[in-house]
């Protein structure tokens, strides 16, 4: 008998974390000894060694932003299909953060959160696959998601940062957010599952950063213009440099 899809909502049971390393840490450690599942979320109100994309630190000041991991299980997508997960996720916080802070909303490939030009949050997916003699199996993913709510002085590392409050001038509760957020990514997560990633892929071009305008990039040397023109469904980004090139994550990085 196959094993029935989980069928728990994602964000629930909800866990508040006073202070922690890092939420992804804690949520696969709780894969690792067996004790996880799907749907779990853990909030903190301090997270003191937060990760983002290619080995970065996320920063964030204690109790003033949205940190949250959510524990998945994967099922129905394969292992070949791990865009759609993050397509699902990076149309979920920009759907969410549109109807907060308005239009302007985007997501900078492969999943930042925009606002204008400014970056307001940034989403990091780690995997959990095994090898077995039927292949590679996606076992178990992490969704940490960090998004800048009332903090209003940032690093000054930080290329154009922005939170909510600096936007909408109002304060927020990032804990009630994070609620209305998993609630978001639940009704998209259900949609992905039930065959609607081609409907999800539009969207999330839509609100591609910087769609049909010219970018400055960098491929480890070389730095070039090119036009972005779409995001396929392997989350690959097409650009145009006098002819069409595709690039996959890690490949190049943008220079705003």
């Amino acid at each position: 008998m196959p094993e029935p899809f989980p069928d728990n909502p994602l964000g629930r049971p909800f866990v508040e974390l006073d202070s922690i390393d890092s939420t992804n840490n804690y949520a696969l450690a709780r894969i690792h000894a067996g004790m996880a599942s799907h749907g779990e979320a853990f909030f903190a109100w301090e997270q003191y060694a937060g990760k983002g994309q290619r080995g970065r630190v996320w920063q964030s000041e204690k109790g003033n932003n949205l940190i949250i991991s959510i524990i998945i299980d994967p099922k129905p997508l394969a292992v070949q299909q791990q865009f759609q997960l993050s397509a699902c996720l990076s149309v979920s916080v920009a759907t969410w953060f549109t109807r907060l802070a308005g239009d302007a909303t985007r997501i900078k490939w492969p999943n930042d959160l925009y606002w204008h030009d400014r970056k307001a949050g940034g989403i990091l997916i780690e995997s959990i696959i095994a090898n077995s003699n039927q292949g590679a199996q996606w076992k178990w993913a992490v969704a940490g998601i960090g998004i800048n709510i009332n903090q209003v002085e940032f690093n000054s590392e930080l290329k154009n940062p922005v939170s909510l409050r600096q936007i909408t001038g109002k304060s927020f509760a990032a804990n009630e957010l994070a609620h209305e957020l998993c609630t978001e990514f639940e009704k998209n997560w259900q949609f992905i599952k039930n065959g609607g990633f081609p409907q999800m892929l539009t969207q999330y071009n839509e609100l591609l950063f910087r769609k049909q305008q010219e970018v400055k990039l960098r491929q480890g040397s070389r730095s070039f213009t090119a036009t972005l023109l779409r995001v396929d469904e392997h989350g690959k980004l097409w650009v145009w440099e006098g002819v069409e090139r595709e690039y996959s994550f890690g490949e190049i990085e943008f220079l705003l």
